[in-house]
């Protein structure tokens, strides 16, 4: 019996010394760092302090950048920003061109009037399902009224009203200029009079003047200057270089600037920098849209396959003026991108190859 335990003690130590020491674990792979997004800049209000970020600390390609000076004054451009985060990475001006300088923003200020119908609708002055003849009364149009009863505010907004754009001046916006072509919501058609006329439907929703009503609503609230000017029958805004990039800045930020909503309702919001019908997928509430499968351009009714702006971040989003006035968002970088100036070559209606360009270019710099 002894033996037996003795046996059985052997085959346990040598059960245990067969085994193998246990490898030695490799030390633990610590988790990627998250990289730090950070904290969106506002300038104040008031004054005109802006702080700056140095390009090279964002790993730009500089040497390019100097190469885009040298370009940009070539294309007959005046004043030209780029901000990052809120805050100014460049900023250049041409001839005498200051940043005290006044200059149109033609086109461009439609995104702006489209924010500012979004405010009045969310303080319950207008709704942009209404029919517009509920603002401006019956007859505003030459049309039969049953066809003009069919025009809503957001037909304005995204250049589906279907009037007809073959008339002697598609600025007019006298009723006997606003004549009926196709059933509102089944045409596109880049026409200036039919948005114009927004101006009066703010004014008759809000009992205000149109600059007074747009001073208290943003610019005043985001320290812009400028004011809005009747010539002819359109309505054009006038700021400095920096007004712009203020406002670019607001859209970049969802209509919010610092914690304050300007514009509150997101829908909204999101709706205007969003395909805003199936006719021209490359536009949103008087917001031009990158990166769809199609677009189509001001002064014509075909449909082109690809993006307005192949170079460009697909996600961007734009307020575009005659002549090369711009205001660029792109949320993926963050980035706002102004220019103010003469046209960059032949004279164009908001889009125009400049656009392709100029973003061939700034992709070398920014490397995204």
């Amino acid at each position: 019996m002894r033996m037996k335990y003795i046996l059985i003690l052997l085959l346990a130590l040598g059960s245990i010394s067969c085994k193998k020491d246990p490898e030695p674990q490799p030390d633990p792979v610590p988790p990627p760092a998250v990289p730090t997004i950070p904290a969106m800049y506002y300038p104040p209000v008031s004054g005109t302090g802006w702080e700056t970020t140095n390009p090279s600390s964002l790993q730009w390609n500089t040497a390019e950048l100097t190469n885009l000076y040298s370009y940009l004054q070539t294309k007959n451009t005046k004043a030209f920003i780029i901000l990052k985060d809120g805050k100014i990475v460049t900023e250049r001006y041409f001839g005498t061109f200051t940043a005290d300088s006044i200059w149109y923003w033609a086109s461009a200020g439609k995104t702006m009037t489209a924010m500012l119908v979004g405010i009045a609708q969310q303080e319950g002055l207008l709704n942009i399902n209404n029919k517009t003849s509920q603002y401006l009364g019956n007859g505003w149009t030459s049309m039969p009224q049953a066809k003009e009863d069919l025009i809503t505010i957001r037909h304005q907004l995204t250049m589906s009203t279907g009037m007809e754009n073959n008339v002697p001046d598609d600025d007019c916006t006298l009723p006997s200029c606003l004549q009926y072509r196709a059933d509102a919501g089944t045409r596109w058609f880049y026409h200036n009079a039919p948005y114009t006329l927004l101006d009066k439907v703010v004014e008759s929703a809000s009992g205000q003047t149109y600059n007074a009503y747009f001073q208290n609503k943003i610019r005043n609230r985001i320290g812009m200057n400028g004011f809005w000017f009747k010539t002819g029958y359109n309505n054009v805004y006038y700021s400095n270089a920096l007004s712009m990039a203020r406002f670019g800045l607001l859209m970049l930020n969802k209509g919010k600037w610092d914690g304050t909503s300007i514009l509150a309702d997101s829908n909204y919001f999101n709706s205007q920098i969003n395909t805003s019908q199936n006719l021209n997928l490359s536009y949103g509430y008087l917001t031009w849209l990158n990166g769809k499968s199609s677009h189509m351009l001001p002064a014509t009714s075909l449909v082109f396959n690809g993006s307005i702006t192949p170079n460009g971040p697909i996600d961007m989003y734009a307020a575009l003026g005659k002549n090369d006035q711009k205001i660029y968002v792109v949320p993926s970088q963050r980035l706002v991108v102004i220019r103010m100036g003469e046209s960059a070559g032949n004279v164009q209606l908001a889009v125009s190859s400049f656009d392709n360009e100029l973003w061939g270019k700034l992709k070398t710099i920014i490397g995204y």
